[in-house]
């Protein structure tokens, strides 16, 4: 399992440097990054190397955020893996509310980030189908 903070910013020009000069002062690198808006805010979702310190530097700071759990599964760069991956989750009737992926890992395979209402299930059906999951340590 990883953990993600998400983090709530207003939708205004350098609201998301605000988000990442903090942990950049905090000393917290970035894994990978998603954002996603509205016409009155934005979220940003991130995978750090320290999620307790990327919490606490953000709220001492005032913003509002959240850290909470997604899985990542490492597909290696094909055609189609993706869609096997979803295939797999689909037929365990698995939904998935949102899905990224980061591919920066130093020589190793990318990470697709997901969320799900049922994290067991969904890890259970990935590993019987031999995906490899991916734990925090191994960012």
């Amino acid at each position: 399992m990883i953990r993600q903070i998400s983090v709530f910013v207003e939708n205004q020009p350098g609201s998301m440097m605000n988000v990442t000069n903090v942990l950049t002062e905090a000393h917290v690198n970035i894994r990978a990054i998603s954002t996603f808006d509205t016409p009155e805010f934005g979220i940003m979702r991130l995978v750090v190397d320290d999620p307790v310190r990327a919490k606490e530097s953000l709220t001492s700071k005032g913003f509002v955020n959240r850290v909470n759990d997604v899985i990542g599964a490492e597909l290696k760069d094909e055609k189609g893996n993706l869609n096997q991956m979803l295939k797999i989750l689909a037929d365990g009737q698995i939904n998935v509310n949102y899905i990224y992926s980061f591919v920066i890992r130093e020589g190793k395979a990318p990470v697709m980030v997901f969320h799900t209402d049922d994290f067991e299930k969904a890890e259970s059906v990935l590993k019987q189908a031999d995906v490899k999951l991916v734990e925090e340590a191994e960012l």
